[in-house]
């Protein structure tokens, strides 16, 4: 430390014995004048000079916590968040104003002193004997600038912010090491630039770019006088001086920063008077931050983006240390949304569903072949008030959904028709596939121990038309239970390669849990969300290769530089044949089965319906070739609701069903999303016949239970025992029920989600 500093001809070890001695003369220590009497302080002068050698010679600066900017895939901007709200810039963007009136009010002589003012001190002691207080105090700015380093430094924790800034005489002395290292190392305009970026002026504002947007709407080089000397005056205390709320004092306090500023020669007395006659006037711009501030409608997609962030190891080992890169900020996060995507989801969910309804809506697209995430929205917006809400109905719980998702009714057949698939069942197997059957048993599990239907649980179809013999293609488009049921529980299959294969394909109950070998979940009694049902569905859209989502495309911190973020993994999962023949079957759901009101007009889709037991849920999931999106319509609180003679955006429904709502939905918001755009064909293939007509091949088989409307138990060993329905509209895995007579029947299993009426039956008219 033997060179010079810019602006002092005393070196470092020069200044602090000269400050030393200064202080024992005094009885008081830098701005330990703050404390009257020499006495108060009991700090012998060999005390303070160990003390002072004993201080770590090297300040560690930490990053300034700046604002995020999330955008979409194009770069346009969806939010804003952070921990603080600031924008670093450098000296040149700063206006020459704004760097004058800060030097005239909060330290004159910056150029002329070095780390500590001498004159300073002992001006200060002398007023201070004089009036018996604390009148004055002679903190430099690049005291006030380490101050502020180790305010941040300290971020969110009160206790830290506080012993960063206790008047101690111990800080002092430790702020005086830096301040020596910091005039050392930097340079004036460094720690000028420095001091305007890391300063608080109130309003939440941190720094002088952000201060400039909130109080006058534009950059801190465009300031003028006035403006400068009015933000250069908040900074001795943001909150008396604010603008905001007492426009007088503050220009009380700005008239005084013009004053100073003339009697330092930097303006001229004029140029000073005529600014003092200019009234305060702002162009707030209000504070606005996190998820809360997106556009587009994609408040629950940012909310995603966040979560991705906070989980992913990519930006961390630890979630402490995720939270801390997340809060520090400056990020600049390039995603995956797409907004010509996102804004056809919104509106087909505004033209459906209404914030206000009963009942909300949850509508995700995503990309096969990339596991891009493409759009995301819900009827319920996202946020605080009435008919809001900060669960995104999109996603698992572990990233910010619902507790247990929701049971996706008819929706899970394919998965158990790609299983029996890869396991060398033909697509013309037929089945008996009565009206009401009990539970086949005993079915293999992936274990030694079988499933068996113990309680004589049973299952049966939507209508009492609808009696097989079935093949698989009319049993799919029909959505005919007993029919899969009798798939999964056939020694050809059972229940192994089923959950195999949804463990392939990534679904797995929102809630995080296993899900249960029980022949009822073909029946889709697991709690799902409509991003992970979009996801799988995508697999057989890009012929049987499955790919993670992601809703990251890049990421640059404040400085520029590229962080690593996380990719999609690609994986076959199942034969292009298989995944060929599920898209020929579900291409017969839009055809002539459940879901024609789904079709696409100007291109080939495929997709099944859903519903659960009295309606608590109805789905759609769908797919193109090149784009794939689940729709889910339900209750979305605790509150269970049963879509039977209810208004749903203003219109009147007698039953919903997943052709009935969902399918429009998804309709209206993939068409505009792929408008415009490549409409590419399914490679299709040859479903063998059955050789029997399906629907009275033969009578009903007898009922062998003489009491069918006697309820069963849900056949689920190995389960959480939890008895009853979960909150969120969420039931616990199970068989299906017996009929009571006529075309309305119930469901005897009222702790189970089944389709409408029943698991998994025809949508209806």
């Amino acid at each position: 430390m033997g060179k010079k500093r810019s602006g002092a001809g005393l070196t470092g070890p020069q200044q602090a014995a000269k400050f030393l001695g200064v202080s024992v003369l005094s009885g008081v220590v830098l701005a330990g004048i703050a404390i009257p009497g020499a006495g108060a302080l009991g700090l012998a002068a060999k005390g303070t000079v160990e003390g002072f050698d004993e201080i770590p010679a090297n300040l560690k600066t930490p990053p300034l916590s700046q604002r995020t900017t999330i955008l979409d895939a194009e770069g346009g901007l969806i939010a804003t968040v952070y921990s603080r709200d600031r924008q670093v810039v450098p000296l040149t963007a700063i206006s020459p104003y704004m760097q004058k009136a800060i030097v005239a009010i909060e330290d004159s002589r910056f150029y002329e002193h070095g780390a500590i003012d001498l004159k300073g001190i002992l001006r200060a002691v002398n007023r201070n004997a004089q009036e018996g207080g604390a009148a004055q105090g002679a903190s430099t700015l690049t005291q006030q600038y380490v101050k502020n380093v180790f305010v941040e430094e300290a971020g969110d924790d009160e206790t830290k912010v506080r012993e960063a800034q206790e008047k101690s005489l111990g800080r002092k002395i430790r702020e005086l090491k830096y301040s020596i290292q910091v005039e050392e190392e930097l340079g004036k305009k460094k720690i000028l630039e420095n001091y305007l970026n890391i300063t608080y002026f109130g309003q939440q504002a941190y720094g002088i770019e952000s201060a400039a947007q909130r109080y006058f709407s534009k950059p801190a080089k465009d300031l003028t006088l006035d403006e400068s000397a009015l933000l250069a005056g908040v900074v001795q205390s943001p909150s008396r001086f604010d603008p905001v709320n007492d426009a007088q004092e503050a220009m009380k306090r700005r008239n005084v920063v013009l004053q100073r500023m003339a009697d330092m020669k930097d303006i001229s007395q004029t140029e000073a008077d005529e600014a003092k006659k200019k009234p305060v006037t702002l162009k707030v711009t209000r504070p606005k931050n996190g998820c809360i501030t997106a556009v587009k409608g994609a408040g629950f997609f940012c909310d995603y983006v966040r979560n991705t962030f906070l989980t992913d190891p990519v930006f961390g080992k630890t979630r402490e240390e995720r939270a801390k890169l997340w809060n520090q900020g400056g990020l600049t996060v390039r995603t995956t949304l797409d907004p010509q995507s996102q804004e056809s989801v919104n509106e087909s969910i505004k033209d459906h569903v209404n914030q206000d309804d009963k009942v909300a809506t949850a509508v995700t697209l995503v990309q096969p072949g990339t596991g891009r995430v493409l759009a995301m929205g819900q009827s319920k917006p996202y946020g605080f008030g009435k008919n809001e809400t900060q669960i995104n109905f999109s996603v698992d719980k572990r990233m910010g959904g619902s507790n247990f998702g929701f049971p996706t009714g008819s929706t899970f057949k394919p998965f158990v028709a790609a299983a029996a698939l890869e396991r060398g069942v033909s697509a013309g197997k037929t089945y008996l596939s009565p009206h009401d059957m009990e539970y086949p048993s005993p079915v293999q599990t992936c274990g030694d121990k079988p499933w068996v239907n113990t309680s004589h649980d049973r299952v049966e179809n939507e209508s009492e038309s609808e009696v097989g013999p079935y093949g698989m293609r009319d049993a799919m488009a029909k959505s005919v239970n007993t029919y899969f049921v009798e798939m999964i529980s056939d020694n050809a299959l059972g229940l192994c390669p089923v959950t195999e294969m949804t463990t392939k394909l990534g679904v797995i109950p929102a809630d995080g849990t296993k899900l249960p070998e029980v022949p009822a979940i073909a029946l889709g009694t697991e709690g799902m969300s409509p991003l992970t049902m979009a996801n799988a569905y995508a697999t057989f859209a890009n012929r049987g290769v499955y790919c993670t989502p992601v809703a990251l495309e890049s990421i640059t911190d404040a400085h520029g530089k590229a962080l690593a973020v996380p990719k999609s993994q690609c994986d076959r999962v199942m034969a292009e044949k298989t995944a060929d023949t599920v898209n020929t079957l579900l291409l017969g759901v839009i055809d002539s089965g459940t879901g024609t009101a789904a079709g696409l007009t100007d291109r080939q889709n495929a997709g099944k319906t859903g519903t659960t037991d009295s309606r608590y849920n109805a789905w759609f999931v769908g797919y193109t070739p090149n784009m794939a999106g689940a729709t889910w319509v339900g209750s979305g609180g605790s509150k269970q609701v049963s879509m039977e003679n209810i208004t749903i955006g203003g219109q009147y429904y007698d039953k919903v069903y997943g052709g009935g709502l969902p399918g429009p939905i998804w309709k209206q918001a993939v068409s505009g999303a792929l408008e415009g755009r490549e409409a590419p064909n399914f490679t299709t293939v040859t479903i063998p016949e059955s050789g029997i007509p399906a629907g009275g091949g033969r009578p009903t088989p007898t009922n062998p239970n003489p009491n069918p409307n006697k309820p069963g138990k849900p056949g689920k060993p190995g389960g959480d025992g939890k008895p009853g329905g979960r909150p969120g509209g969420q039931t616990a895995a199970g068989a299906t029920g017996g009929a009571t007579g006529g075309n309305t029947p119930t469901n005897p299993f009222p702790d189970i989600s089944l389709e409408p009426g029943f698991v998994g039956g025809p949508e209806g008219p």
